[in-house]
């Protein structure tokens, strides 16, 4: 597994003017520590690290000389500009079961349009249980080959066996449909509305 560094750093109470500096509020708790510590992150390397490795991240929080294994746990943002206000972290060992809300990463989609077909994304995550050092950053599907009418349910994904997928089985989370071209559409919706009304007498 990928070792994600998050550097974290000492946050008190003189050192408010932080966020201007280039960093974000956090706290870190869990296993290994006896209560909750009150940090700060740099927001540069952690917006880089929900790109690449999704909102529920597996990092390596550095605190100082100490090292310690966890995960993004909850993010908060601003209501209005979706911007990163505060970050959770909790920390476990790699054993540690756990709930996690993974993203589900659709491949092929491009294949299905060529072929005049689309897919209609129902849910586009998926609740998993287990051990922490086997939890991937997501859940991906390929449905390049898929049909129209097929659906996308949990005998389409493939996860360590050690895993175990909390929804219903016979959750649907994605269903192949025609293509609609949408700004044809629009367009199309927009010159019907335009049409002058036609009187008679």
């Amino acid at each position: 597994m990928e070792e994600v560094i998050l550097n974290a750093f000492e946050r008190t109470a003189e050192n408010k003017k932080f966020k201007e500096d280039g960093f974000i509020a956090g706290v870190i708790y869990g296993d290994s520590i006896k209560e909750a510590t009150s940090v700060k992150f740099e927001l540069l390397p952690l917006k880089k690290i929900l790109v690449q490795h999704g909102s529920n991240a597996k990092v390596w929080v550095a605190l100082g000389k100490d090292k310690k294994f966890g995960f993004i746990k909850e993010i908060q943002r601003h209501a209005v500009t979706a911007k990163i206000n505060h970050i959770d972290v909790q920390l476990v060992s790699k054993n540690h079961e756990i709930k996690l809300q993974l993203p589900i990463s659709f491949k092929g989609e491009e294949t299905l349009i060529s072929r005049l077909l689309q897919l209609q994304i129902l849910k586009s995550d998926i609740e998993v249980f287990g051990k922490m050092a086997l939890m991937p950053d997501s859940v991906s599907v390929d449905v390049s080959e898929k049909e129209f009418g097929d659906t996308i349910t949990i005998k389409d994904f493939s996860l360590d066996e050690q895993l175990k997928i909390n929804d219903k089985a016979d959750e649907v989370y994605a269903t192949v449909v025609e293509f609609k071209d949408q700004l044809n559409t629009e367009v199309t919706d927009e010159a019907v509305s335009a049409e002058p009304e036609v009187k008679t007498a």
